[in-house]
């Protein structure tokens, strides 16, 4: 993986905000925003898309705002990292700097596949990870 966008980093903000609220709760965009210094729109424009990706749900009007559409236990950081990252086809490379053009030498460059299994280790790490651990967030039992 390579380093985040500023898009996805935010939705992890907006992912954690989602997973701290209380069942039945919700949490605004400008709140969100506020918290973590980010311009309000910029937020605005996250949620809608964690919205479009399945993560989130989001309400209209007075009192509006927006909550998971699952539970914190249920969604991952790489499901949050996945709705906003592009994921690296077979043939980029991150030793190149076009990213338009395929490697020389795919088959024999040893660095390739190192990076290729460090970015395998990454999204199984991401994808071990729930919203409730990243938020230390205990689950209730009957």
């Amino acid at each position: 993986m390579t380093r985040l966008n500023k898009s996805t980093r935010y939705a992890l903000y907006a992912a954690m905000e989602l997973a701290r609220v209380d069942e039945g709760e919700q949490v605004t965009a400008a709140e969100t925003a506020q918290r973590y210094s980010i311009p309000p729109t910029v937020m605005a424009k996250v949620f809608q898309h964690l919205v479009r990706a399945g993560i989130a749900v989001g309400a209209r009007g007075a009192g509006g705002g927006y909550r998971l559409a699952g539970t914190a236990d249920e969604v991952t950081v790489l499901d949050v990292i996945e709705a906003f990252e592009p994921r690296r086809g077979g043939e980029g490379c991150l030793l190149d700097e076009r990213d338009d053009a395929p490697c020389v030498l795919p088959d024999e460059c040893r660095l390739k596949r190192l990076f290729d299994e460090i970015d395998e280790l990454a999204r199984c790490t991401f994808a071990s990870v729930t919203l409730a651990t990243l938020v230390g967030r205990r689950r209730m039992t009957a």
